[in-house]
């Protein structure tokens, strides 16, 4: 195929993706933008609101919204003016056949997002997600499934190609546009060759072709429409290179006779369409894309720690989760209109009470329900015996030094343990304080015995507290592997092991998270065996710098 001349910029792309929806907004689902606030959303918005018909819905999403005006409920006020029991509409009913602008998508719960989903099954209506999330960030796997476009909005999207009339054209021509199998064939080779397992991606690239095609007035996609949707669509999911072609036979070695019973077999019309399509693999990939995946070898992207304590439930703080039967004690917050909706259809079977409007007992309070994340709490437990001290207190230094220039944002704490001789001793207490961390930090001692069992006994001990105020620990065992000292003070490494290994089975007895980081030249064997005992993992790291342990250390965290 002869590649075209220009390849079409990441603004052009935006725009005619823009010009896709709003031909078929229920059939491709939506859209995710993934970017801050700014002109380029804002820009890509506006064409979209200028192709959609005057007369249909659209709606935005309340951040935080309860399930009753999300899915319909008791409608109080008109309840308690007229008597009797009167139900409000939905948000998501109220969307039907429109467009739901969901900002900070990032945030949704996978409870919202199920119902979110549901919803558009039931009432067909588009969504457009608003992605301001940072890098670990992102909407729920459920939702941006069913959404089709994920266009790149680094640059501001360009005009609309087309014309609301030639969209509102395409809108109905749409239903009477059909594809062949042969490109039906061709997109699902393409998704297979891009890595992407999902089936709603290739049955989403298939309706972008078919819309494609109804704005350019044909009856039938072609190739430039399988390439514009498979570029669209597929493009942002992909996950892996595709395969290069196989080569062709030399010129002076004829090519194998097919089977008796293929040799007058039809050949498949999908062969050219597949060709076409996955040979134009570099043009439908986007070139960010293609680098990452050919410098990175396929990395998978490492989440940061931010935001990943434990979560629990909270009637105190947190994100808005619903509510409860419940009375207001020890902090709990009453849910006031939830408490009047639980009410108000018992009223004709209970006396008035006088100067009152409404009846309540004790059985309709409810209380609010929230879910909040736990602080958490990186404990470093250093190996500060032997000759090779120095350097891994350095590194330890280093990495915690790392990790608390990213407290502010991510509320996590550090404290820093260190075993030598015949006990360990706690040499920074769980804190944000970057100053107070490099005081502490200043001068380690070293050398010595290798007491380790007293080292982890002395994690235990720090992270049943920091468990007890709320907060989610990670303990991170710097060591060689080589422990020869017992917490009663016998030296020898059978029994130094023997009594790491009983304070091990008490950390995975409580489930605390471990990360045993083997800093040894060479990995060891008791190493993997600790971290196997404590239910966590092991890390060879043997010229560990602080970068690679603190990275490591944000994996744990976030695991």
């Amino acid at each position: 195929m002869t590649e075209a001349a220009r390849a079409p910029s990441p603004g052009e792309d935006a725009a005619m993706a823009a010009c896709l929806l709003a031909v078929d907004p229920a059939g491709l689902g939506g859209a995710v933008l993934r970017c801050r606030p700014g002109l380029e959303r804002d820009r890509w918005l506006a064409n979209l609101r200028a192709l959609l018909p005057g007369d249909m819905p659209q709606r935005r999403l309340p951040p935080g919204i309860g399930d009753d005006a999300l899915l319909g409920g008791l409608d109080l006020t008109a309840t308690l003016a007229r008597g009797r029991p009167v139900q409000s509409l939905g948000l998501l009913e109220a969307t039907r056949a429109g467009v739901l602008i969901m900002p900070m998508a990032e945030r949704l719960s996978r409870a919202t997002a199920a119902r979110l989903t549901a919803g558009q099954e039931a009432h067909g209506y588009a969504m457009v997600a608003l992605d301001e999330g940072l890098e670990d960030e992102a909407p729920p796997p459920a939702l941006t499934d069913r959404l089709a476009f994920l266009p790149d909005l680094s640059q501001a999207p360009a005009a609309n190609p087309f014309s609301p009339s030639q969209v509102a054209a395409a809108r109905e021509r749409m239903p009477r546009v059909a594809a062949d199998d042969a490109l039906i064939e061709a997109i699902l080779a393409t998704a297979m060759a891009c890595g992407i397992t999902s089936l709603r991606a290739p049955a989403l690239a298939l309706r972008a072709a078919r819309a494609s095609a109804a704005l350019h007035g044909r009856a039938a996609p072609d190739a430039s429409d399988a390439q514009l949707a498979v570029r669209l669509v597929l493009g942002p999911r992909a996950t892996m290179l595709p395969a290069p072609p196989e080569e062709a036979p030399p010129p002076d070695q004829p090519p194998e006779p097919p089977p008796e019973n293929e040799s007058k077999a039809e050949p498949r019309n999908s062969d050219a369409m597949e060709d076409v399509v996955l040979d134009a693999k570099h043009a439908v990939l986007p070139a960010q894309l293609l680098a990452t995946l050919a410098a990175a070898g396929l990395r998978a992207r490492t989440p940061t720690a931010g935001k990943q304590g434990a979560e629990r439930i909270s009637l105190k703080r947190g994100r808005p989760i619903g509510t409860r039967p419940g009375e207001p004690r020890n902090g709990a917050r009453i849910a006031l209109l939830e408490t009047l909706r639980a009410a108000v259809p018992w009223q004709k079977l209970r006396p008035r009470p006088p100067h009152a409007a409404i009846a309540v007992r004790r059985e309709d309070f409810r209380i609010k329900r929230f879910r909040e994340h736990s602080e958490s709490t990186a404990i470093f437990v250093v190996d500060a015996s032997g000759s090779a001290a120095l350097h891994r207190l350095a590194e330890a230094k280093g990495a915690v030094e790392l990790l608390l220039a990213e407290c502010y944002s991510r509320r996590d704490r550090v404290a820093v343990i260190a075993f030598r001789g015949k006990a360990a001793e706690l040499l920074l207490p769980p804190t944000q304080s970057l100053v107070r961390a490099k005081r502490a930090l200043a001068g380690l001692p070293g050398g010595g015995a290798s007491p380790l069992a007293s080292g982890m006994d002395a994690a235990l001990a720090l992270a049943r507290l920091e468990r007890r105020a709320g907060r989610t620990p990670l303990i991170v065992v710097l060591t060689d592997g080589r422990a020869n000292m017992a917490r009663d003070g016998r030296t020898g490494r059978p029994v130094a092991e023997e009594d790491a290994l009983a304070v091990a089975k008490l950390l995975q007895a409580e489930a605390h998270s471990i990360l045993v980081v083997d800093t040894a030249p060479r990995p060891q064997p008791f190493s993997a065996t600790l971290a196997a005992a404590c239910g966590g993992r092991c890390l060879p790291l043997p010229q560990a710098g602080a970068h690679a342990l603190a990275g490591a250390v944000r994996i744990g965290m976030a695991a």
